[in-house]
């Protein structure tokens, strides 16, 4: 167990193949449906994703953010060369994928209209909240890759920036990752009431 438990590789594959038991052990109790299969994994893909993407939202804003005056100095760049940047990484492409998958998962269910349309196009009250929902993950998705993710190379030196420029870049950064934050909220209650109200 220690050998599976120490690497994070062998951790999460030894996730997946968990979770292909439980598939197995679901389709040998209650059959396999062609139709339904699809939308599902896809949803899985979907709820992963923005685990992933919301989890390090609130990992830095709950935890990092706050710390960052506690550590000295001198540790400081333990956080902006080797924990942040990573981090950043993980939690862009979270977003990514969780707008990709969600967008396919509307299309494929064929609603991605009426959410879009905020159900103006024919939707029912569910759809317009799911539609709520996407167009809150839609702006903070845009919040990631166009603000957060290039204030935030300026800030940890990533890219060439002098000192100014590298304090007005944290800050417009740590404001609209707030911004996110906040917005997170409602997006993750339309989308929740949208798929159970």
């Amino acid at each position: 167990m220690a050998a599976i438990l120490t690497s994070l590789r062998n951790t999460v594959i030894a996730g997946f193949v968990l979770a292909v038991v439980l598939f197995i052990f679901y389709y040998m109790v209650m059959g396999y449906s062609a139709d339904a299969f699809p939308a599902f994994f896809l949803r899985w893909l979907h709820v992963i994703s923005g685990v992933m993407w919301i989890g390090l939202l609130w990992y830095f804003n709950f935890v990092q953010i706050p710390s960052m005056p506690e550590i000295p100095d001198d540790q400081k760049p333990a956080i902006s060369k080797v924990i942040a940047p990573l981090a950043l990484c993980w939690f862009r492409w979270g977003a990514m994928a969780t707008i990709v998958t969600g967008l396919i998962l509307a299309w494929m269910n064929g609603y991605i209209v009426e959410t879009l349309t905020l159900g103006i196009v024919g939707g029912t009250a569910s759809q317009t909240l799911l539609g709520i929902g996407m167009w809150l993950g839609i702006i903070m998705w845009f919040n990631v890759w166009f603000v957060i993710w290039p204030n935030q190379q300026k800030a940890l030196g990533l890219v060439e920036a002098d000192a100014d420029t590298k304090a007005a870049a944290a800050r417009t950064a740590m404001l609209f990752s707030r911004t996110n934050t906040m917005l997170s909220v409602p997006m993750l209650f339309a989308m929740v009431s949208g798929q159970n109200l």
